[in-house]
């Protein structure tokens, strides 16, 4: 009689299966693309690979034609927690030569002479010098930058080049300063504001330019990432701006923002060590592959 039932089209057979499949896929959905946009987020923000042109393609793949900022504005909230959290220390010291700099100017000292005293102060002038130069590329090169985000071929070509330049970090792994100078902090800055092209690694090229100045590889790293703190949030301020609707709900977000934070603090943690041991270059070959393969789809 069951069998009967369902045959006749009325009831359990017809009525609920797909309504159940279509709510069960719809639940999937919300939960599986924003964690994988998120790992990949993560991952990609950190190891020398490109978040933004893994991004393009991901999103081109899901059929997300449109820039979805408020989504990216989620994303990069969880990778910039995953920075400040590996380099609480250094930020923690950053803060406090902020209140002993502003103690010594109360008492009548020169910025000169706190700054020489202060290494934390030095660095800090640093990554303010490379801001600026990632500022003002940002802000002349955006219009131009925007269009290449439509574009899975400019990913490869600029994936391509991100594998050709970790590749000559191999003969580059073996600097000797301990400390970023003014024309070090330039020119790392210029790389960080190159790398708004999506498929040039963010990570990848500043650490790369650090090296190629003989910037020690810890040093490289560490400063390559504490300059990536002010170009983040000058980026969510400038995206928090330009932000409209969202095809992703807030649930979304949010999930996007968690795991975005845990893979790439991971990311971030396994990058640092790869650098230290002198292997950036072992990313080479996949940027190489995936921006060949991008370019002759």
């Amino acid at each position: 009689m069951r069998a009967d039932y369902l045959k006749k089209g009325t009831g359990f057979g017809n009525d609920l299966t797909i309504p159940c499949y279509m709510v069960f896929s719809t639940i999937l959905m919300e939960v599986a693309r924003p964690i994988l946009l998120g790992i990949l987020q993560g991952v990609t923000e950190f190891l020398p690979i490109s978040s933004s042109g893994h991004l393009v393609v991901a999103q081109n793949l899901l059929g997300l034609r449109e820039p979805e900022i408020l989504f990216d504005v989620a994303l990069h909230i969880g990778t910039l927690t995953a920075v400040v959290v590996v380099f609480r220390r250094e930020v923690a010291d950053i803060l406090k030569s902020l209140v002993f700099a502003s103690k010594g100017l109360k008492e009548g000292r020169s910025p000169g002479s706190l700054i020489k005293e202060s290494p934390e102060l030095r660095l800090l002038v640093m990554i303010l010098l490379a801001t600026l130069v990632t500022g003002l590329m940002g802000l002349f090169a955006k219009d131009a930058v925007h269009s290449l985000f439509s574009s899975v071929k400019s990913v490869g070509g600029m994936l391509a080049a991100t594998g050709i330049i970790l590749a000559l970090t191999a003969f580059f792994s073996r600097g000797a300063k301990h400390e970023a100078g003014p024309a070090a902090a330039l020119l790392v800055g210029l790389g960080q504001g190159l790398a708004i092209a999506p498929g040039l690694s963010r990570s990848g090229t500043t650490i790369a330019v650090g090296l190629f100045l003989g910037l020690e590889r810890d040093l490289a790293a560490r400063f390559s990432f504490l300059i990536s703190i002010p170009a983040i949030l000058g980026a969510l301020a400038l995206m928090i701006g330009e932000a409209g609707s969202s095809a992703f709900s807030p649930f979304e977000m949010v999930m996007g923002a968690l795991f975005a934070a845990v893979s790439g603090y991971l990311a971030l943690k396994l990058l640092l060590r790869v650098v230290h041991r002198g292997r950036l270059h072992l990313f080479s070959p996949y940027c190489l592959a995936l921006g060949l393969l991008l370019l002759l789809r």
